[in-house]
């Protein structure tokens, strides 16, 4: 059997720190807002290379706490992707504004720059970005229409820490950023947690009210916020894997490459860096209009896939209730239909690798 994703290879060779680190917080006494959490956000901010970070219960806190924030909320609009996980749209909804979909570039699978200026109205107040599948969306290009319409530029970098984009990481290539350390993301704990990145002080003093009851004080709370805190056992994890990160994020295009190189030439397309932006590989996503035979086939080899994401933004049900189509979007429905993530993790040995491929190969001979 060949995982789509296996957290325990990774463990294993960290599992004395690990362990040291879960004593380290046993000992402590401290599980909420103490000194793992904060040396968590120094040292992510250091890797970013921004001046702040302010640790949250999920990435999908992340996007809402920044939202709210930044002071996004009923009446405005925020321009996003169609194709992403629903966090992505459901955070505009939740602090009470109005999501407004564009479509995906076909090759790179994020945000299109060239139809959001089309997108933009008098109540647009932010684009909201997203790094899929390890790879930087066109900063440039989104950071050129958004200074000149005066809107902000959010990154959900959820799935591509580490990534970088003219040699700057995900975390400080828009006005703040938002990371998820969900278990299988590039940097993962051992449950939620979420990290809200930016140079801009007074947004990070902000979050962390938000996260905190909006206190700013014990028992002095100013604003209405949230019980979103990351605690301290998924900080001290996390504090071990940071390290590894960048090492981690070599092996994953290690294995890309290798992907690359064993299926060229057959009908289907394969993810890769899209200069300046460098993917780290959160999935090695293919696409193929057999899709779902593909995946069928693999599984009875003992090869595992995901399928990330079967159903464009403005189709989710709680979309549609609102209103939204996702008609108007050809790439993100032809995407949705094609798309298919093959194993993919630092610890995939070559010769897993080359199974995989060899099970695609036959797939394909035996097809057509």
């Amino acid at each position: 059997m060949i995982p789509q994703f296996d957290l325990s290879r990774q463990h294993e060779v960290i599992k004395t720190d690990l362990e040291a680190a879960l004593r380290r917080v046993l000992r402590s006494g401290r599980f909420i807002l103490g000194p793992e959490g904060e040396a968590l956000e120094e040292e992510v901010a250091t890797f970013c290379g921004a001046r702040c970070a302010v640790g949250v219960g999920s990435g999908s806190d992340a996007l809402k706490l920044t939202l709210q924030a930044l002071g996004v909320g009923a009446g405005d609009e925020v321009i996003t992707t169609t194709f992403s996980f629903v966090a992505t749209a459901t955070a505009i909804l939740q602090v009470g504004a109005r999501p407004v979909f564009v479509d995906i570039d076909a090759e790179s699978l994020n945000l299109d720059p060239s139809q959001v200026a089309g997108a933009i109205t008098p109540r647009t107040v932010a684009i909201l970005a997203v790094h899929l599948f390890g790879l930087p969306a066109e900063m440039a290009a989104l950071e050129t229409i958004a200074r000149r319409h005066g809107l902000l530029l959010v990154e959900d970098g959820a799935q591509a820490f580490g990534a970088t984009y003219e040699d700057r990481r995900v975390g400080v290539l828009g006005d703040v950023a938002c990371l998820s350390f969900y278990p299988t993301k590039p940097l993962g704990g051992s449950g939620d947690g979420g990290m809200v990145v930016t140079d801009r002080a007074d947004l990070a003093e902000r979050v962390r009210r938000l996260r905190h009851h909006g206190s700013d004080d014990r028992y002095h709370h100013v604003e209405l916020g949230w019980n979103s805190r990351l605690d301290e056992l998924q900080a001290a994890f996390l504090r071990v894997k940071l390290p590894h990160v960048d090492r981690w994020v070599r092996a994953r295009r290690r294995v890309a490459a290798r992907y690359t190189s064993l299926l060229a030439g057959l009908p289907l397309s394969v993810p890769g860096d899209r200069l300046p932006a460098r993917h780290v590989y959160h999935q090695f996503t293919i696409r193929s209009p057999e899709r779902d035979g593909l995946a069928k086939h693999l599984q009875s080899r003992g090869i595992g896939t995901a399928l990330h994401y079967p159903v464009p933004l403005p189709a989710q049900p709680i979309l549609r209730a609102r209103g939204y189509s996702a008609e108007p979007f050809v790439h993100a429905w032809a995407a949705a239909q094609t798309v298919l993530s093959l194993p993919c993790f630092p610890e995939l040995s070559d010769e897993e690798v080359e199974t995989v491929a060899a099970g695609i190969h036959d797939f394909y001979r035996e097809e057509h």
